[in-house]
C-alpha cells in the first residue's frame, strides 16, 4: 500500500487475464494492469495510474519474480512501497 493505493498480486492458474499482472485499488477505482503496462481491466485516475506505472517500472524484476513464485505455488515476498 502506498499513497492510498492497495496493490496485490495473486496466483491465477487458469485465470481470465492470461498474463502477469497486479490488481490495484484506489478509492472506488480498481484496475488490473499487466506487468508490461497494459491495462487489462478497470480504470484509475490518470495521476494515480502514472504513479502506479512508475512504481511498477522501478520494481519490474521483483514483480516478475513474485509472479513466477506465485505461479509455482511458492508464495511471494513484499515489495517496497513508493516513497
Amino acid at each position: 500500500m502506498f499513497y492510498g493505493k492497495i496493490v496485490r498480486m495473486q496466483s491465477e492458474k487458469g485465470g481470465k487475464h492470461h498474463k502477469p499482472h497486479i490488481h490495484a485499488i484506489y478509492g472506488d477505482n480498481e484496475v488490473v494492469i499487466a506487468i508490461d503496462g497494459e491495462v487489462l481491466e478497470g480504470s484509475f485516475p490518470i495521476c494515480q495510474l502514472k504513479m502506479l506505472e512508475g512504481w511498477m517500472a522501478i520494481h519490474e524484476d521483483e514483480l516478475k519474480a513474485n509472479w513466477q513464485m506465485l505461479s509455482n505455488g511458492e508464495g511471494y515476498f513484499k515489495i517496497d512501497p513508493l516513497k
